[in-house]
């Protein structure tokens, strides 16, 4: 299969064996919406690097940006963790097979495991950080204007988004929906509540309260 080392807006996809096998894996075990998305969290996560200054390893933040949403498949809906738990341990098997440092699978499985956990990222390593700076760029257009127009049309002229808006949403919903419980504060669980009749959110405080302690 031949892997796509295109280099839009002048980032490059690492051009290593790890990164090939990555790119081959995610593109044969998810959706067609989940591949693109994922090779645009890398692209502009690199780009958000380069505007912070910040120095990171492409490779890791590549394998990162590849994973982060594969938990959201459906060998995982009965797992009953979170999906970014999912996704994470599946990118620590990967690069456990193939012999990676631990303490770069730790930063790999870190990004990916905190990537929709906002406010923690981005004080932690570059990788961590960038992963979930792309993810925001491409869910959420934070930032969106920090990156110049040609280099953001060249990264979607790469990988479209057509009717990304409600074909992501599906995404998470179709991904959470088995397991609910796992959306207990975090952002997910507003996906439930606009999409999934009859979902009750987990209460922070309720839970305290109605906890065993007598007092």
């Amino acid at each position: 299969m031949t892997v796509d080392s295109s280099t839009p807006a002048g980032v490059r996809v690492p051009d290593s064996k790890l990164a090939r096998e990555a790119t081959e894996l995610v593109r044969d075990s998810t959706s067609e919406l989940i591949y693109d998305h994922s090779r645009r969290v890398y692209f502009f996560g690199s780009l958000q690097g380069r505007n912070r200054d910040l120095s990171f390893d492409p490779e890791l933040l590549y394998i990162a940006a590849m994973f982060h949403d594969l938990g959201l498949n459906e060998p995982f809906h009965g797992s009953g963790r979170r999906f970014e738990v999912d996704s994470a341990d599946e990118a620590r098997r990967f690069l456990q097979a193939h012999q990676v440092p631990q303490d770069s699978i730790r930063r790999v499985w870190t990004a990916i495991a905190l990537h929709t956990t906002p406010g923690i990222p981005e004080f932690m390593e570059p990788e961590v950080a960038l992963v979930t700076a792309g993810v925001e760029y491409d869910v959420l257009g934070i930032g969106y204007h920090n990156i110049d127009e040609a280099d953001r049309t060249a990264i979607v002229a790469l990988h479209p988004r057509p009717g990304f808006k409600p074909r992501i949403l599906e995404a998470f919903v179709d991904g959470i929906r088995p397991k609910p419980q796992t959306t207990f504060g975090n952002v997910k669980a507003d996906v439930l509540a606009h999409y999934v009749p009859g979902f009750e959110r987990g209460d922070f405080v309720r839970t305290i309260l109605d906890s065993p302690w007598a007092e």
